[in-house]
């Protein structure tokens, strides 16, 4: 039985104890590991969690490096993938059988049908097997299958959007070395996904390279950049990096202004966006329903109500009609002001007007009756998102918690059985869902007050919900709470397994605390388990995170010396954080 953490009425964790000894959590600085790489300490036989210098700690790391990555192991058809139980376990295991049916025949020598192989790459990326689906890329450019451009580009983003960047820069790198062309289509991808992650400067570069290779950038290039630099710099250097496009010859386009007005809006300078807004007529640009949004938005939100139905009045014809945006912009912020009966009136029209209504569209009503503690409404409005076929999301789920905050755990508990009870996977993976959902949103506090609920009911937290607990835990900075949760997993007869403790080593690196990263690395070994590839790989991550470049290319270096982390991970990251420093691999 999960027992439920002693939280303070913030939801944070008091003082606590581990092994007997008191958890650190004072700034440790990254100290010189370059000596410590050449150190092979064994770990010690006691674990204490104080002031522990971060040389040390690589030492241990590099001291226990006790696992290999081993090496990987005419025209053929594949399996057929496509028919058999429809259920998602078996369709997985179809598509297993037949990546490794490819990799088995291409490893002899022999090459697939390329739209069988295509539509594998596909099928595994809609699965996100993202490994697997740059292994079929890779596989058909060995046996000499020219790919598609619309394959490898949708590789290329997918991988971006999942957040891979430099496993898609290092497949554009490849592709390139055998002579396939890239796009801009493709390396706006690249843009995108560097910028999403904060590497503003690594996109400019990239943005050069792009025009070097004769490929000219588009609006929506030039977009990625204006919206990484007003997030990372401020709209003021956002504006100033226009400016240079223009200067060099670029030709920015509605869009690019409308991600200007955003980052006015966002920091809050709305009567600066509105002059920007009036004024993009005399820059060439008439307004559509995406600037118009923008701007209503920051009105609504500020209750600024009369400017805002001014601005409505102007919302008609073809390119600034209000749309299902529009819409969801009144219902959440008039459900935020508490006006709720007038969330349900714009909802209604919206339903009236034949528009595609959402989850997203029901969820701050759902949020503020919760607020309000009218249950019977909630569970009204549930239904009738139902009836309509819109599908309970992650936000519902965090709309649902508010009554935690509002002390109805029980009437929480008592709407998620009864959803649970309406979907087509079992309670216990409806359960696990909502318990990632909240975490995921920093909702840890209710995650843990319905997880007691759910397991009074049967519910069996499994590893996958553990990780969860402590990523959500460190999210909101609970760093000794997330630690904690091994204690509970041992009074709970769970053996913790090594995702568990990745979760907590990633969690503390996230959090600028590679230092305490590594006293879980050393918790990890002296308790007789294996690190693997993902271990090795978020500790240089975290390294990198901290600015220290030249302090994780070392460390790669070494571990991949040592047989640790593979050649593919050792390119991924020298690409992902420009670890320029790394050579003679």
């Amino acid at each position: 039985m999960v027992h439920q953490l002693q939280l303070d009425n913030k939801g944070k964790r008091s003082g606590w104890q581990w092994a007997g000894d008191e958890v650190s959590l004072c700034p440790c600085p990254l100290a010189e590991v370059k000596e410590a790489l050449l150190t092979e300490e064994k770990p010690p036989n006691n674990l204490h969690f104080k002031a522990h210098s971060t040389n040390k700690g690589f030492s241990k790391v590099l001291a226990t490096t006790q696992i290999t990555i081993s090496p990987k192991d005419s025209v053929f058809t594949l399996p057929n993938w496509k028919t058999g139980k429809s259920d998602s376990k078996s369709r997985e295991l179809r598509l297993s059988d037949a990546y490794f049916h490819m990799e088995y025949m291409v490893g002899k020598g022999q090459k697939p049908d390329v739209v069988q192989a295509t539509q594998l790459l596909y099928d595994l990326c809609k699965v996100n097997k993202m490994k697997k689906s740059i292994r079929v890329m890779e596989m058909m450019v060995d046996s000499g299958i020219i790919p598609d451009a619309a394959s490898y580009t949708f590789l290329v983003s997918h991988l971006c959007k999942r957040g891979n960047v430099g496993h898609a820069m290092q497949l554009v790198e490849k592709m390139e070395a055998h002579g396939y062309p890239t796009n801009t289509v493709t390396y706006n991808s690249l843009v995108r996904g560097l910028c999403m992650h904060g590497n503003l400067k690594q996109s400019l570069q990239l943005l050069d390279r792009l025009i070097q290779k004769g490929l000219v950038p588009n609006e929506f290039t030039y977009s990625f950049l204006l919206e990484a630099a007003y997030k990372e710099k401020g709209v003021n250097e956002a504006t100033k990096l226009l400016d240079e496009i223009i200067a060099k010859g670029g030709k920015p386009n509605l869009v690019s202004y409308n991600v200007l007005l955003t980052g006015l809006c966002k920091e809050g300078r709305t009567d600066e966006a509105i002059r920007f807004f009036r004024d993009l007529p005399a820059k060439g640009f008439n307004p559509n329903v995406v600037s118009y949004n923008i701007v209503l938005r920051n009105l609504c939100y500020e209750g600024r109500w009369k400017e805002a139905n001014e601005l409505l009045a102007e919302m008609d014809g073809d390119d600034r009609s209000p749309s299902v945006v529009t819409y969801n912009i009144l219902i959440g912020s008039l459900a935020l002001h508490g006006r709720t009966y007038h969330a349900i009136d714009v909802l209604d029209e919206m339903i009236r007007g034949r528009f595609k209504v959402s989850a997203t569209s029901y969820n701050p009503i759902i949020a503020q009756l919760c607020q309000e503690e009218k249950v019977d409404l909630v569970v009204k409005c549930l239904d009738q998102m139902i009836y309509r076929r819109c599908k309970p999301n992650e936000g519902t789920y965090n709309a649902i918690a508010v009554l935690c905050e509002q002390g109805m755990v029980q009437e929480a508990f008592s709407i998620f059985q009864s959803l649970a009870s309406k979907q087509s996977s079992s309670p216990n993976d409806f359960y696990k869902s909502v318990i990632s959902s909240l975490c995921r949103k920093g909702n840890t506090y209710p995650a843990f007050q319905l997880l007691y609920e759910m397991t009074k009911s049967g519910f069996t937290p499994d590893s996958y919900t553990y990780s969860s607990l402590i990523r959500g835990l460190c999210l909101e900075g609970m760093l000794q709470a997330a630690m904690q949760i091994f204690i509970v997993m041992e009074e709970s007869n769970f053996k913790p397994d090594v995702d568990n403790f990745n979760a907590l080593i990633l969690g503390f690196c996230k959090s600028h605390r590679t230092d305490l990263s590594l006293k879980v690395f050393e918790m990890l070994i002296e308790k007789g388990y294996m690190p693997n590839e993902t271990t090795y790989t978020i500790l240089v991550e975290g390294i990198a995170h901290e600015g220290q470049m030249e302090l994780a290319a070392q460390v790669l270096k070494e571990l991949h010396r040592r047989e640790v982390v593979s050649q593919h991970v050792v390119e991924r990251l020298i690409m992902q954080y420009n670890l320029s420093a790394i050579d003679n691999f």
